[in-house]
């Protein structure tokens, strides 16, 4: 040390010593008050710009998670209105194997039938989602969900088979069959031959019957994709939080200890500086 007066620069190395650790032991109680390891950008700018980019892709993530829930929840509502069908088929079924009984009153037999076709024909219109339909009109065409990226898309298009893919009603094989079922007479039901009779009526039922058929598996299997989409959400959401809380969360085992040391270095500097500080008062002693 020289003997200046004028200048303490050891004081001065000393006060920046203490300067310094008070930043940090602050910096280190900010983060225990906060939470967050990142106070502003420049304490980690590459990890903020990866952490807000993936905050991004968990929004988009979690609004496909939602997308998931109610493509699943229209499938389900689809597949219930099939199933009544179904029933409603296995019934008319029945009608016509009891029209080959001559005995039978075929007039309550036609009125039947009339009666569980146009319940079919109610049933595929007025089955909807959120005022959407699902089993008629342009249903046909799909319905597009996004499910992950945004170039990530499943279109289910389970009701293809059964309504028309443009503004029409239904499809060729399903509008015919129920025209056979809806203008049935006790006539027709009479008939064993021929296009207007039991065996054409049973003809139009089996392909009412593969329509839905088809459109229950087509639910099946777009109910299984979903499944697994959600199932990937669920991962991949939680690997990026992970990464998310990371790069942002503080760890405060951590800075507890930062800022336990902290405080004991400073105590220590602020003696430090202080003894520095009155060290030039020796130079008195020169003046004795």
């Amino acid at each position: 040390m020289g003997f200046r007066v004028n200048t303490n620069t050891d004081a001065l190395m000393a006060f920046n010593q203490l300067q310094k650790v008070n930043q940090e032991t602050t910096k280190a109680q900010l983060r225990l008050a906060s939470g967050k390891r990142i106070l502003n950008v420049a304490d980690d700018t590459s990890g903020f710009n990866i952490g807000t980019s993936l905050k991004g892709k968990v929004s988009v993530m979690k609004g496909a998670q939602n997308n998931v829930a109610s493509a699943k929840n229209l499938l389900a509502t689809a597949e219930g209105a099939l199933m009544s069908i179904n029933d409603l088929m296995v019934k008319i079924e029945g009608k016509l194997s009891d029209a080959t009984n001559p005995t039978t009153d075929r007039t309550a037999l036609q009125d039947d039938i009339k009666a569980l076709s146009n319940e079919i024909h109610d049933t595929l219109k007025n089955t909807k989602f959120n005022d959407t339909q699902l089993l008629f009109s342009a249903a046909g065409a799909g319905f597009n969900f996004q499910v992950g990226e945004s170039t990530d898309t499943l279109s289910l298009d389970f009701a293809s088979s059964l309504a028309s893919t443009g503004s029409g009603g239904y499809g060729s094989n399903v509008s015919s069959s129920l025209s056979s079922f809806v203008n049935v007479s006790a006539g027709t039901l009479a008939s064993t031959s021929g296009a207007s009779s039991t065996a054409g009526l049973q003809t139009a039922l089996s392909n009412l019957k593969s329509a839905v058929s088809t459109s229950l598996g087509k639910i099946g299997n777009l109910t299984q994709r979903l499944d697994i989409k959600e199932e990937t959400l669920n991962v991949s959401i939680a690997n990026a939080q992970s990464t998310i809380s990371r790069l942002f969360d503080a760890d405060f085992a951590q800075e507890q200890l930062n800022a336990t040391r902290g405080n004991i270095l400073g105590q220590a500097a602020t003696a430090m500086l202080a003894q520095l500080n009155f060290a030039p008062q020796q130079v008195l002693q020169l003046f004795g």
